[in-house]
């Protein structure tokens, strides 16, 4: 069982302690070889990581999750990833016959009329997508940071995600946003030109907004809930420090 793997993540630590990103993520991938992958958004985030799997030919799957409801200029940064470094990013979309029924049963709009609707919205969407991305998988990276909201202040580089029974690796879980786009800057990576435009997360169109000078990093993504309410399920099931 995946479980087993559990035990190493004291140990997963110690190693990638005083390693750059690029070394860290080499030397996990190497070590979970054929059952490492990273989900991106392409996010400033994921593109930095993305650029680290690519440009250095790191034997990492890269797929995304298309909801049917993100933005243009996301399909573009998407399109042009692929582009630079030659790839093909992978595609899990939600279940056409469950989707279906949701819309002609709610509406197309449903989200914005109870929490209820927009969750289910969101495990149609991205959550049940990406249970199926992580199906048989041991290595999970993502482009989480301690900056994107107070509830990720205590996360771990490396902890246990109980909910998929796989390790999570957050490489650039300290980076300041000054330094994700210097990064992105210096080596003149594809990224989504909202992200000048004060859209700091970007998810679906329907649900996302820029934010106004002062507002927390989470304000634009479903402004019209409650900020108690602001996740989609998708990192909800992670244990802080390999605990349960």
């Amino acid at each position: 069982m995946n479980s087993n793997i559990r035990s190493e993540i004291p140990q997963l630590l110690s190693l990638i302690k005083g390693l750059d990103m690029d070394s860290a993520v080499k030397l996990l991938a190497d070590k979970f070889a054929g059952k490492t992958v990273f989900s991106t958004s392409f996010s400033l985030e994921d593109q930095v990581i993305s650029h680290a799997i690519l440009q250095n030919k790191i034997a990492v799957d890269i797929f995304t999750l298309d909801t049917g409801r993100i933005f243009p200029e996301t399909y573009s940064v998407w399109s042009s990833t692929n582009e630079r470094y030659k790839t093909q990013i992978k595609a899990f979309t939600p279940d056409f016959k469950t989707l279906e029924n949701y819309i002609t049963e709610k509406g197309p709009n449903a989200f914005y009329e109870s929490v209820d609707n927009r969750k289910l919205c969101c495990h149609i969407r991205k959550v049940e997508p990406l249970k199926r991305a992580l199906k048989g998988q041991d290595l999970w990276i993502t482009g989480l940071r301690a900056e994107h909201s107070a509830a990720r202040q205590d996360l771990q580089m490396i902890e246990w995600d109980e909910g998929h029974q796989l390790i999570k690796f957050h490489p650039i879980l300290h980076w300041t946003t000054e330094e994700v786009r210097a990064y992105v800057t210096k080596n003149n990576i594809p990224y989504n030109t909202l992200q000048d435009k004060g859209f700091v997360s970007i998810g679906c169109l329907p649900c996302t907004r820029a934010i106004q000078t002062g507002e927390d990093f989470r304000a634009g993504r479903w402004w019209w809930e409650d900020d108690s309410k602001k996740e989609c399920g998708l990192h909800e099931q992670t244990a802080p420090g390999g605990a349960k």
